[in-house]
This record gives structure tokens, C-alpha cells and sequence, in this order.
């Protein structure tokens, strides 16, 4: 049964505002119009974790962040992807989870501040995702790959370019409700729709096709459910079946199965977009389950 807290979130999001700019294309347009004018602060909380080091450099003018465990020697590395539809900036709960993950799996997780629509677009921040896990990984290092949303679609799309342009396989990918098909033309996104209290399909597809510009709308590095995922790493995909990109995980499990991956699907009934990073008991089990499964 989905808990109280998780029930309440559609009210909280309809009071806080958080669903607006995805109530109209109009909505949208001026939200990155607004982002533009406005940056938000990307920083870590001040008291992110006592076991934790945080550091940061600059790559191509980029802040990459990176939480290291104190203790001990992490036997991998994790690239996060923080969602927010392309235009949206890190939030306390990306941290949070990103915390969570370099400390209860050991791990380094790097945290790079990619930028937002409207000054890039997916050509080139994926390719600089890609350059920075090829330079990471080593024979004894692996690095995996996690995004939320957006994120989600920048790190499978990472993992694709990793092992077609360097030969190098992500041992894992975890996606929390990602965007997989920027299109966004599956016919069931329609049935889904009046049950998603958050997102609407024209208005993410205004974010998705400004990120993606000259790319067509099949190219893996925008859509990569449209891709062969044969020879990928395992999956791990958390969805919500009240969120509009529910169809498209539901496809992506079904074609990572044909393909032959190991595939770890988390559908949560009524629950929303993702419900993993959400302050509910659904949200905390599945941040505890993904920090198990990317345990170094």
C-alpha cells in the first residue's frame, strides 16, 4: 500500500509551484528564458555528510565535484547525472542521494555540474561525460554510471558512446525515471498522462527537443531507447507508474531483457517521478537499494 507521504506529494507539489513550468509549452519556454536570467546555486549542502570528503575542480569550466568516504579505499567510482529536464540546476536532494551512495557503498562518486539549457545542448555535454568516465576508469577501477530524469538519459546515453567509441563497459547504469525516448511519441504516454500530477508530455518535449537542437530525435545520445543495448552493463531502473515516463521504462526493461542484460526493474505502483529521491518510506528504501547495488 503506498504510504501517506507519498500520497501527499501531489498536493505538495501543486501548493509549492514545482509542477509549473510543465503546465504549458508557454510555461516552459519562459522557465528557460527565466533559468537564463537566473542560474540557481549548484553547491553541496554546508554539512553534506560527516564521513565524507568533498572536493572540486574544474574541468572546461566545469565544477566537478567529487565525495570520497574518509575511511578506506573505494574500490570504484560513480558518475552521477542529476535530472531537472535539462534546465533545472543540482538540488539538495541530488546531494543527498549522491551522499548516501558514496557513503553506505564505499565509493567515490563524482558529481559534475554540466550546464543547462539554453547554453548546451546533448552533443556536447554527453561527449564530455563520456571523455571524463573514459579517463576515470581504469583495468582496477571501475566507474558506474546514475541519473535521475534527464540525468538518466545523459548517463545511458554515456553508456552507449562508452562502449561504442572506447570499447569500456559500465558495469552498472542506474536510472530513476529517465528519459529514454526524446520523442516522447509512445501512444500509452497519452493514458498516463491524467494520472501524473507533475509532468506533462508537450512541455517536456519543449526542454527535450531544445536539448537535443540538430540531433535527429533517434540518436542514442538523445534517445537511447532507440539504440542496440547489447553488450551494455547490468540496469538497475526505478519508475513510478503515475509519472508519463513510466511506458518508456516499462519498453526499456522489456528491449534490455531481449538484449540479453542483467535488468533490475523497480516499478512502484502510484507512485510518482522520481519517488526514489522523494522524503517518503518508498523514496528511503529505494535510495538504500541503490546504494547496495552500486557497493564497490
Amino acid at each position: 500500500m503506498t504510504s501517506w507521504a507519498s500520497r501527499a506529494l501531489p498536493t505538495l507539489l501543486r501548493v509549492t509551484g514545482r509542477n509549473r513550468q510543465y503546465t504549458s509549452t508557454q510555461s516552459a519556454r519562459e522557465h528557460i528564458e527565466q533559468r537564463a536570467l537566473r542560474p540557481l546555486p549548484y553547491g553541496p549542502p554546508p554539512r553534506l555528510r560527516p564521513d565524507l570528503l568533498v572536493q572540486v575542480q574544474r574541468r572546461s569550466g566545469w565544477p566537478i565535484y567529487t565525495l570520497a568516504p574518509k575511511a578506506g579505499r573505494p574500490g570504484r567510482t560513480v558518475v552521477y547525472l542529476h535530472g531537472g529536464a535539462w534546465v533545472n540546476e543540482i538540488t539538495s536532494q541530488h546531494w543527498q542521494l549522491a551522499a548516501q551512495v558514496a557513503a553506505e557503498a564505499r565509493v567515490n562518486v563524482i558529481v559534475p555540474i554540466y550546464p543547462l539549457l539554453p547554453f548546451a545542448t546533448a552533443a556536447d555535454v554527453v561527449s564530455a561525460i563520456v571523455e571524463l568516465v573514459a579517463e576515470t576508469a581504469s583495468p582496477d577501477h571501475s566507474v558506474c554510471l546514475a541519473g535521475d530524469s534527464a540525468g538518466g538519459q545523459i548517463a545511458l546515453s554515456a553508456a552507449l558512446l562508452l562502449r561504442d567509441d572506447h570499447g569500456i563497459v559500465a558495469p552498472r547504469t542506474v536510472l530513476i525515471s529517465p528519459v529514454v525516448d526524446a520523442s516522447l511519441s509512445n501512444p500509452l504516454i497519452g493514458s498516463v498522462e491524467p494520472t501524473d500530477p507533475w509532468l506533462r508530455r508537450e512541455p517536456l518535449l519543449v526542454f527535450a527537443q531544445r536539448w537535443r537542437a540538430d540531433l535527429p530525435v533517434t540518436d542514442p545520445r538523445v534517445s537511447p531507447l532507440a539504440a542496440d543495448l547489447t553488450g551494455l552493463g547490468a540496469l538497475t531502473v526505478f519508475s513510478g507508474t503515475r509519472d508519463i515516463l513510466n511506458p518508456d521504462a516499462r519498453l526499456l526493461a522489456e528491449k534490455a531483457t531481449a538484449a540479453g542484460l542483467d535488468i533490475d526493474y523497480h516499478e512502484q505502483e502510484g507512485l510518482l517521478h522520481v519517488y526514489p529521491l522523494m522524503p517518503t518510506p518508498e523514496g528511503r528504501a529505494a535510495r538504500a537499494a541503490i546504494a547496495e547495488c552500486l557497493r564497490g
